[in-house]
């Protein structure tokens, strides 16, 4: 279902949009009539586009603080402005933690939690400036809330980007608002190295309340929401996007025992 946010005249930079979650997310932006800037480290398989409109792109590393400040001037010279900034890029293969090099511990962090860090600060610097400020939304994940066996540097992270999103919300206030999301499964052209063909896509939804892992599009409508009018009173917050949750595992063992 659409939901429809007038964001025209609105100037959005979605960071990792050129893909997967990012690229739903930047799609519902430029459905809703915003200028949406992408950002990536390697140029787009093929242009975002919605509604007959396209996307910018900006190649840019978020690791990099140089590239991070390019794609801010684009958006600024190029757009005049800068409304909303999506810090959606991040991401970690699986790695045990027992062995995992240090190098690649900190590689994890500098890409799922200082560069979010970094591309705030410089975004928040453009918005302090304008008479109606800005929002900055930070895409994080469940595994900030739960355990994340495979992934703890990765989990480590995104729980200190919901820190890191009430900290900027009291700091950055009133002129500019800090939200995050925390995603639950979300379905993207990578679902199948983590839960198999459709038959085992299906399965893992049917364990979700709700009955499936959610769509990309999910989250771009949650985005839409936070930076619109009615969530001016929102900052500070974690939307929880994950279909209800997870039933807990002892519910299972208990139904097990009993048969």
């Amino acid at each position: 279902m659409a939901v429809d946010f007038d964001m025209s005249g609105r100037v959005v930079i979605v960071t990792g949009g050129g893909k997967g979650v990012g690229r739903g997310i930047s799609r519902r932006f430029l459905e809703a009539g915003a200028e949406v800037v992408v950002c990536g480290r390697s140029e787009l398989e093929e242009p975002v586009e919605a509604a007959g409109r396209s996307a910018h792109f900006c190649a840019a590393d978020v690791r990099d603080v140089e590239q991070i400040g390019a794609v801010i001037s684009y958006a600024k010279e190029e757009l005049g402005r800068l409304d909303v900034l999506v810090n959606n890029a991040g991401g970690a293969p699986e790695a045990d933690a027992a062995t995992v090099s240090p190098r690649f511990s900190e590689a994890i962090l500098r890409l799922n939690l200082i560069a979010p860090l970094n591309f705030s600060q410089a975004a928040n610097a453009v918005m302090q400036e304008q008479a109606d400020g800005g929002t900055i939304i930070n895409i994080s994940s469940v595994s900030a809330l739960r355990p994340s066996p495979g992934t703890a540097a990765y989990g480590a992270a995104k729980a200190g980007l919901l820190s890191l999103t009430m900290t900027l919300a009291v700091e950055w206030a009133p002129r500019v608002r800090v939200n995050a999301i925390s995603a639950g499964m979300i379905r993207t052209e990578q679902s199948h190295l983590h839960y198999g063909d459709e038959e085992g896509i299906k399965a893992v939804g049917a364990t979700v309340p709700l009955g499936r892992i959610g769509e990309p599009e999910d989250v771009g409508n949650a985005c839409l929401y936070l930076a619109s009018p009615l969530a001016s009173y929102v900052s500070g917050s974690n939307l929880l996007l994950h279909g209800g949750g997870e039933k807990p595992a002892f519910l299972a063992a208990a139904t097990n025992t009993s048969d």
